[in-house]
This record gives C-alpha cells, structure tokens and sequence, in this order.
C-alpha cells in the first residue's frame, strides 16, 4: 500500500505529470484519427511545462502557508502555537525521520538526507535547552534494511548526544504510522515534535487527530520571512519545478490524510 501511494504521488508530480500530458496527446495525434484533440493535449502539455518554468513565485506563496502555520520554537519561552506563551515541562522531544540511504563508506553525515539533518540538528538544539528530556527518534525501515531511527541515533551520538538520551521508535514507514508508535512512549505527556516546517502541518494533524498535544518545533523553513521575490524569480528555470514539487507533495499528503480521515 505504502509503494503504490508513493508510486501515485510520483506520477503527479510536475516533470511526470507533463511528460503523461504529452504522451497521451502524441498517442491521439498518431495513433487514432482524434489528431486536432492530441494537438490540444501537447499544447496544454507544453503551457503545463512552462507555467512550472516560471512557477517559483506562486510556489513559495503555498510553501509560505505551510512553513509559517507554526512558528519556530526559538526559546523555551515561546510556542509553536501562541508565541510568548510559556512552554510547560516537556520530557520528550519526538524528531521524525525524512529519509536516508545506507552506505558505509561514507560518513553518517552523508547518510541521512538534508531533510533528516536538519530535524535532527533543531532536536538536539532543544534537547540541549532541556537537559532532562529525552529524544524519540522515529523512522522505520522503508527502502532501507537500517531504520529511520537508527541513522538517527548513530548521527546524535557521533553529535556528542548520550545513548541513554536516545529512545528508538523504528516501527513505522509514514506520518500516520508514527503517530500510532510514538503515542504509547509519551502516553499523555507534554511533548515537542520537530519536523520540517513544510510537513508541520500534516504532522500536527495526525498527532492530534491521534488524541496527543505536541508542541510544534518546524525546521528547515525553505523560505525566509524576510526573503522577497527576486528578478530572477520570474525567469524559466528548474528551480520552479523543485518548488512546485514542494507543493504538489505536501498538498497532496495532506488531502490524502484528509479523505482517510487521519486529520
């Protein structure tokens, strides 16, 4: 089930999507008599191709609606959800995986993915801020034989984390798997959640659809607050299509999460 809902996911993505576009307008054109219709079809493939070309502005527009639903837990004084708020005493700092590829003749570092380094680098941060707690790291085994989890555990200590700091949670294989996991270790406790800032969103809502209160700690915004649109923004580039990849991804997670009612 997992396989054919990434296999899904991929086949919309911006770069599939318009290549499907204009092969099924090149099959109409020469291999059935609707040839003016598969005209159709590979022009509206190729204005598909450009507006991703030049997509990067809109893009960061819906990234921004993500990254920013919750802001960044920059102190201990301020929350996710209402900042200034006082955070109450957490004992759990739950870090969710984001991929990574094993390889041991290159260092841990290069292992894990940037998406995973950087969850990673923001939970041990805040477990530095709070001594006492512990880091749930949880990512299961999904294309790899070495779990989520245990890459992470092998990149905290190599950080300067103790073993003992460190539970394991290497059980599940996507979002909704490790709310289900992660809720039998923090029970009813206070915890704060680190995820990417663009997949925060979709974290809280199964976390809480799964009866929990986490507190969010996104990381790894994408886009800056303070950033603008530059000239180069509006040139054809594939930049635009990364973006849009950025989009397609999580909106699509999200409606998905959403008709399975797991938010």
């Amino acid at each position: 089930m997992l396989t054919l809902k990434k296999l899904i996911a991929q086949l919309l993505f911006p770069v599939p999507l318009c290549l499907e576009i204009l092969i099924v307008g090149a099959g109409l054109m020469f291999f059935s008599r609707k040839q003016k219709r598969g005209k159709y079809v590979v022009l509206s493939g190729i204005l598909l191709f450009a507006f991703f070309c030049y997509s990067s502005p809109a893009s960061k527009v819906f990234i921004r609606r993500l990254e920013y639903k919750y802001p960044p837990l920059l102190s201990m004084q301020s929350s996710g959800d209402t900042a200034g708020a006082i955070i109450p005493e957490v004992k759990w700092i739950v870090v969710l995986a984001g991929g990574h590829t094993s390889d041991p003749d290159t260092p841990i570092t290069s292992r894990v993915s940037e998406e995973t380094l950087v969850r990673l680098a923001e939970g041990i941060r805040l477990h530095r801020l709070v001594p006492e707690s512990r880091i749930v790291l949880s990512g299961g085994r999904v294309f790899d034989p070495v779990s989520g989890a245990e890459a992470m555990a092998e990149l905290a200590m190599a950080l300067g984390v103790e073993e003992k700091s460190l539970i394991l949670q290497a059980e599940s294989r996507d979002t909704h798997d490790e709310a289900k996991f992660v809720k039998p270790i923090v029970g009813n406790d206070h915890f704060i959640l680190v995820t990417s800032a663009n997949h925060m969103v979709r974290a809280m809502g199964m976390f809480r659809k799964s009866g929990m209160s986490p507190i969010p700690a996104p990381a790894g915004h994408t886009i800056l607050k303070s950033q603008t649109t530059a000239p180069g923004d509006f040139f054809p580039s594939s930049h635009g299509f990364d973006k849009a990849e950025q989009v397609f991804y999580e909106y699509l997670g999200i409606l998905w999460a959403l008709l399975r009612g797991q938010i």
